[in-house]
């Protein structure tokens, strides 16, 4: 059995006691009450034989059911004041409501069967047939045509080579009789075609001329300064030994 604390005043907040349980100010009590009379671990609630019983922990302002200060372990009946410092509640034995489960009624519907009436296919009368068009040949009237020499070429393929010297008559030199040989353009009469062509010397950019020998300039003053270095050290190393 449960028993409820309801709260007096605005201080504190109602609380159901269904386990043994800490009240005080420390966070980890199970009952935390912010008042400032009221010590860090303050009491003990405890449920024995469906009894609520209240124990001080000895704290600084006291324990009290029904207006009287206990010092050993009480026993809270229902109705009976209880105050933690100025914190005051009401003891109260909770009431639990049996909520009985509802049993849904079960409503059967039979389903009525729904005839589906089958396709028919419309009858198609004589009338109504499809003639489908029947399909006419084309006869090719016209007059054959001479096929080209390039088509008599695809078709017979081309001839061999005993074939074609023997449709081809060759004069004594070798060369084929009715074929013209197209002649070379005349050479103009000014034109030595003996004359050597001079090539014209290639000039070098005055710039070019310049970066080289400031490339050659840099290289020398970088030797000397290296050399100069050198001895430098070696004079030096022969003064400190």
């Amino acid at each position: 059995m449960a028993w409820k604390l309801e709260a007096a005043d605005d201080q504190a907040q109602s609380v159901i006691v269904d386990r043994d349980m800490l009240v005080g100010r420390h966070q980890d009590a199970n009952v935390v009450l912010q008042a400032a009379d009221v010590s860090r671990r303050h009491a003990g609630l405890s449920l024995k034989d469906n009894a609520l019983w209240v124990q001080d922990l000895n704290s600084s302002n006291g324990t009290f059911v029904n207006d009287v200060r206990i010092a050993v372990e009480t026993e809270v009946k229902n109705g009976d004041s209880l105050s933690f410092a100025s914190v005051q509640y009401t003891a109260q034995v909770a009431v639990v409501e049996v909520v009985q489960p509802i049993v849904a009624e079960e409503v059967i519907i039979e389903s009525e069967k729904v005839v589906v009436p089958e396709m028919v296919e419309p009858e198609i009368t004589k009338s109504e047939k499809v003639i489908e068009p029947a399909q006419t040949e084309t006869q090719d009237v016209s007059e054959p045509v001479a096929p080209t020499a390039a088509q008599q070429m695809n078709t017979q393929g081309m001839p061999s080579l005993a074939d074609r010297a023997t449709e081809t008559t060759l004069h004594a030199n070798g060369m084929p009789v009715n074929v013209g040989v197209p002649k070379p353009a005349p050479i103009p009469s000014n034109v030595d075609i003996h004359a050597r062509v001079e090539e014209a010397p290639m000039e070098i950019p005055a710039a070019c001329v310049e970066q080289e020998q400031d490339a050659k300039k840099n290289v020398q003053v970088g030797l000397i300064s290296i050399i100069v270095l050198v001895v430098l050290a070696i004079i030096a190393w022969l003064f400190f030994k």
